[in-house]
């Protein structure tokens, strides 16, 4: 079977990251597995992306076009009204099956789905699909009926971009056969009630990874080479753009934080964040932080997890969540909010802690139940790293969407 991922990077983002791990697992159980990107940054083989000079110059001005309809919005938000020249390219790779993953920033046409022949899958990264172009909906729902007066365009016209976004997926996709593959529940049931994908069908698969790579090492060597404390507790959040965006929930984290000193760890905690540099001016966040800067490989990564006591992810909203189950699987439990992703990751009070939605109160009460308890503590680490070894694989995620691909191919003969 010859498998062709659509992604618009290749390992740049946690996106890419997400869809080069699941070729990469398909790949190790035999699949013939490819992946076509409009920017390439690994010297992988099998992936392939433009060669020719001229391509290469439109790509990388690409992201900048597609954006030329925005208003300067702080949003991540893609109309994909950009021409794309994907259809050769899928013709002379020549597929069995065709895996859509994060198509957009001006890679992806949204008219470009209804021309692809192949039996198609989309493994949902975000929102994007199946709203009228923005990737989180925060606490809009109006993607359920139709798009318009759209919040993150400070738009209050029904008549607006994302109503245009969203005419165009209606109209466009209206008797596509395609299957949506969610890595959570919460972003499954989300596309389940969206009047793009409310008569689609919608599987749950959790995005995988190398679990022989993420690992626990020794938390004194990992705190050795990072040059963290030996003594303290060492609480972890990280991200990319992990102070910045604001839906990855930093602001929520420093009021959460201050809670925390009320428990009594003013001199015992120290913080590490990953994802950032110090900012300019400090911040205080009542407690010795260490800034780790942005981080591009697996195995610093595996070092910082180990290192850490507990790990936050205090995303507003997460399609799943790499970062806990990439902790989780360095044997850290995860503190994080309920409602959204995560909530497939993390069992409350076995491996980590679930909070109330966007409660800091509670955040900090999770953070103190992790820490307070060495025994405890010791007992969610090992829950953690079997829970990884039990759902969170790169074999296991490989052979659920090739069973997929069999089913779906096998249905597409039938059909024939």
């Amino acid at each position: 079977m010859k498998v062709l991922h659509l992604n618009t990077y290749d390992i740049v983002g946690g996106a890419a990251r997400a869809a080069y791990r699941l070729h990469k697992g398909l790949q190790g159980i035999g699949v013939q597995s490819k992946m076509l990107v409009q920017t390439k940054v690994s010297d992988d083989y099998s992936v392939i992306a433009p060669t020719f000079w001229l391509d290469k110059i439109v790509n990388k001005f690409r992201p900048s076009l597609a954006k030329l309809t925005l208003d300067n919005t702080q949003q991540l938000f893609s109309p994909q009204w950009l021409p794309d020249n994907i259809m050769p390219k899928i013709k002379q790779n020549q597929p069995d099956i065709v895996n859509l993953n994060w198509v957009c920033d001006g890679y992806f046409q949204i008219e470009t789905l209804a021309k692809i022949p192949q039996p198609k899958i989309w493994t949902l990264m975000d929102m994007w699909a199946f709203t009228g172009g923005c990737h989180y909906s925060n606490t809009c729902d109006r993607y359920i009926n139709s798009c318009g007066a759209c919040p993150q365009l400070h738009s209050y016209k029904d008549q607006d971009l994302s109503s245009w976004v969203w005419k165009r997926k209606v109209n466009a996709w209206r008797n596509i056969n395609i299957t949506i593959v969610s890595p959570s529940n919460w972003l499954a049931k989300c596309a389940k009630s969206s009047s793009i994908f409310q008569d689609t069908r919608i599987e749950v698969i959790p995005f995988g990874l190398d679990i022989n790579r993420y690992k626990p090492i020794p938390q004194k060597i990992a705190r050795d080479i990072l040059h963290l404390s030996q003594h303290k507790l060492i609480v972890l959040f990280g991200a990319i753009q992990a102070t910045n965006d604001l839906r990855k929930g930093f602001q929520l984290l420093k009021i959460a934080l201050q809670h925390l000193r009320q428990f009594g760890y003013q001199d015992k905690i120290e913080l590490a964040i990953f994802g950032a540099s110090q900012p300019d001016p400090p911040v205080d966040l009542g407690f010795r932080t260490h800034y780790l800067g942005q981080l591009h490989d697996d195995i610093t990564l595996q070092i910082i997890y180990s290192a850490a006591n507990v790990m936050i992810v205090p995303s507003l909203q997460e399609a799943f969540g790499q970062t806990a189950s990439e902790s989780l699987a360095c044997g850290t439990p995860v503190v994080a909010f309920d409602g959204n992703g995560l909530s497939d990751i993390i069992n409350h009070q076995q491996n980590g802690y679930l909070a109330k939605p966007l409660d800091t109160y509670d955040l900090a009460k999770g953070i103190n139940w992790v820490l307070e308890d060495s025994d405890r503590l010791q007992r969610l680490s090992y829950r953690a790293r079997e829970k990884a070894e039990q759902e969170f694989s790169q074999e296991l995620q490989a052979k659920r969407y090739l069973s997929l691909f069999e089913e779906i191919m096998s249905s597409h003969s039938s059909k024939s």
